[in-house]
């Protein structure tokens, strides 16, 4: 039996990875800001937490574009992913 399209979780994948990917680049920008505040005021521990926060971001990020691919590949057919 085959399943049948599902546009409500097709929705789901495609709006979570673009929300992912959107939020990991704002996470990954605002790390590179504390990393550099935290360099040029010699606060040690800031600057690591923004390096850490700067990471997290880029593989939020990552995790994103690949939920967007899953879903393209899921779902060919779908308008939405004729982009």
């Amino acid at each position: 039996m085959t399943e049948s399209y599902n546009e409500e979780q097709d929705k789901d994948l495609r709006t979570k990875g673009q929300e992912n990917t959107a939020k990991g680049k704002l996470n990954e920008a605002a790390g590179k800001v504390q990393s550099k505040f935290g360099e040029l005021t010699g606060n040690e521990e800031m600057e690591a937490k923004g390096k850490a926060k700067q990471a997290g971001g880029k593989a939020q990020s990552t995790f994103g574009k690949g939920e967007q691919k899953v879903d393209k590949a899921l779902n060919p057919d779908n308008p939405d992913n004729q982009v």
